[in-house]
């Protein structure tokens, strides 16, 4: 059994930050649950342009408003507390915040730890584990 407290994350060097977000990951790959598990904050204002291309990602809204635009289909999505998205497709996507967001978010496969965003705002399929 895994236990871990969100207070705890920062502590554990659970927490991954850059310009927009901050992510604290309580569930990785060397967990080895099959999926990591996230609690991210997007800072008010940001727009994120962003392409899983190596994982599939949920992302449910626990606080917060803003919007998720599918590029490739041209539509918009509105985000609000209780709202779920899923990036079945690998899809590119921009994310943008009204408000500050709150977001539980899954990742398969899971992410190692230390991943941040490349150029194409994608995560390597490997990176350095926490």
């Amino acid at each position: 059994m895994i236990v871990r407290k969100l207070a705890d994350a920062a502590m554990q060097g659970r927490c991954v930050s850059a310009p927009g977000w901050e992510s604290n990951r309580l569930l990785l790959k060397s967990d080895k649950a099959g999926f990591s598990f996230h609690i991210t904050r997007i800072v008010k204002g940001a727009e994120l342009e962003m392409h899983y291309q190596n994982h599939i990602e949920a992302v449910y809204c626990v606080r917060g408003q803003g919007e998720v635009v599918d590029i490739a289909g041209r539509e918009t999505h509105s985000i609000s507390p209780g709202t779920l998205y899923v990036l079945d497709q690998h899809d590119k996507h921009i994310l943008r915040a009204f408000e500050e967001l709150e977001l539980v978010c899954v990742f398969n496969p899971p992410l190692m730890g230390r991943e941040v965003h490349n150029a194409e705002g994608a995560y390597a399929l490997e990176a350095d584990a926490i």
